[in-house]
């Protein structure tokens, strides 16, 4: 085993058109004093808890105040709890409430003489607009350049009657199914083979909602910020596309120049590593400004990304190589070594654990010296492995069956039996949970498992192909 160290070359995007609308701190502080739950969206739009939607208006000079305050208020003497259709602020900013004009049609309050502060304001120019907005003639010059569409041409959303899928018209009605408690409030979005379109499914339901409609088969999704956006990779496509939950919209389209793949989420730093192995390539995405601020140039064609304890891990495909990239090192590329069909990778006090999925092995290597710890036998085709506190889980598709090793011991304790006689394709985090879903390719099964306890806890079917699931927040829809 050999040991290489290599300066990365990183391209920070640092010239490119700031998307996100940044809202004042004083007005976010306030916002989020009056009502703690409100979500501040990265293009500027701010949503209540109940849905109620506020468009900002940025005046072209703010005024100099000590202290913000509510200025005027339509109706009058109200204030931001209370939900008021316009909001002014004492340093000119506005805050303008998304209303419906009772035909099918957002708008914003229409005024006969609306004030200075409304008719010289400005929308943020890159701002997602609600669908079908239309606003009032004798406020049209706080558009700017930006482009309102007032059609539902950008909508995803389909139907379950108005599907083409013909596997959708196969499937039996649906199979009644107990909902564990750890699944309430949660949503499935299920990827296949066979279609275009991300499934939306009900937990505990095997028929699916409806569907969102893409441009290309997936090849993979993630959700974010709490399961209100889906960051998706598709076949044959240089874009991230970004979709928002709650209206079934895509609202941004990020391009990369070159294929991306595999979606990896730092939460703790609100950033999306995304591989694209054709252009030896990392890209980062801020979730926060849902834009690109990154490039990490990489040695080949990388798979199995990797991130734990400020470094991202990484398998060469082409000649089995595994890498690491220090994230906090200036970016150091070290070789970790060459290994047989290298199937997943896990890391925990310094060693790094490698599967070999034709082997049916485990080395467990010290990152520091480079040197073989351990190498142990483990379940038949391991294809993926989790870590949870002082527990490896490592999951076998041949037999559905998952080991449980002991990181701190060095040692097997046990195995939970998924009993889906299928074949198991992935392993998964259930974000922000000590809970875990395994989906099963051939039988069209997905397992609840217990990280915490080490046990199955529900098994699941459904009347459509799975080729992944991603369990999230269900969020409120837009109306």
């Amino acid at each position: 085993m050999r040991k290489f160290l290599i300066v990365l070359g990183v391209l920070f995007i640092g010239c490119t058109n700031v998307f996100a609308a940044k809202i004042p701190d004083m007005v976010k502080s306030y916002i989020l004093e009056k009502v703690p739950q409100a979500d501040i969206r990265f293009d500027g739009v701010i949503i209540f808890p109940d849905n109620t939607i506020y468009l900002p208006l940025y005046p072209s000079l703010f005024s100099d105040i000590k202290e913000l305050k509510i200025k005027e208020s339509y109706p009058a003497n109200q204030d931001l709890k209370q939900e008021p259709d316009v909001i002014i602020f004492n340093n000119d900013f506005v805050l303008l409430k998304v209303l419906s004009d009772g035909e099918g049609h957002r708008t914003v309050l229409h005024m006969v003489n609306p004030p200075l502060q409304v008719r010289t304001g400005l929308l943020p120019q890159d701002m997602l607009v609600p669908s079908g907005l239309i606003i009032p003639e004798n406020i049209k010059g706080i558009i700017g350049n930006l482009k309102i569409d007032t059609k539902r041409e950008d909508m995803i959303r389909v139907e379950n009657e108005d599907s083409y899928e013909s596997f959708l018209t196969e499937t039996e009605p649906d199979i009644p199914q107990t909902l564990i408690s750890q699944l309430k409030n949660k949503i499935l979005f299920v990827t296949t083979n066979y279609s275009k379109n991300i499934q939306v499914v009900e937990p505990a339901k095997a028929s699916p909602s409806y569907s969102l409609a893409q441009k290309s088969i997936p090849v993979d999704v993630k959700a974010v910020e709490s399961g209100k956006f889906l960051l998706v990779t598709t076949y044959d496509r240089p874009f991230v596309d970004i979709i928002s939950v709650a209206d079934s919209r895509f609202i941004k389209q990020i391009n990369l120049t070159s294929n991306p793949e595999e979606i990896l989420i730092d939460e703790a730093n609100q950033k999306a590593y995304i591989t694209s192995p054709t252009a030896s390539t990392i890209f980062v995405i801020d979730i926060k400004t849902m834009s690109l601020v990154q490039k990490i140039k990489i040695n080949g064609y990388c798979e199995n990304l990797l991130l734990a304890e400020d470094k991202l891990f990484y398998v060469d495909k082409l000649k089995n190589e595994i890498w690491s990239i220090e994230l906090k090192n200036q970016y150091e590329l070290k070789d970790i070594g060459k290994f047989p069909n290298v199937s997943a990778l896990a890391f925990k006090n310094d060693k790094l654990f490698i599967t070999s999925r034709t082997k049916s092995r485990i080395a467990v290597i010290d990152y520091t010296t480079l040197g073989l710890i351990n190498e142990f036998t483990t379940v038949n085709k391991p294809i993926a492995m989790l870590l949870f506190e002082n527990t490896l889980y490592i999951l076998g598709a041949q037999n559905n069956i998952i080991q449980k090793f002991n990181t701190k011991l060095d040692c097997a304790e046990g195995y939970i039996e998924l009993g889906t006689e299928g074949f198991s394709s992935g392993f998964h985090r259930i974000e922000n949970s000590e809970f875990a879903i395994v989906t099963d390719l051939k039988n069209n099964k997905y397992s609840i498992i217990d990280l915490s306890k080490g046990k199955l806890l529900k098994t699941y079917s459904l009347n459509v192909p799975i080729k992944d699931i991603i369990i999230t927040n269900k969020v409120k829809l837009f109306d």
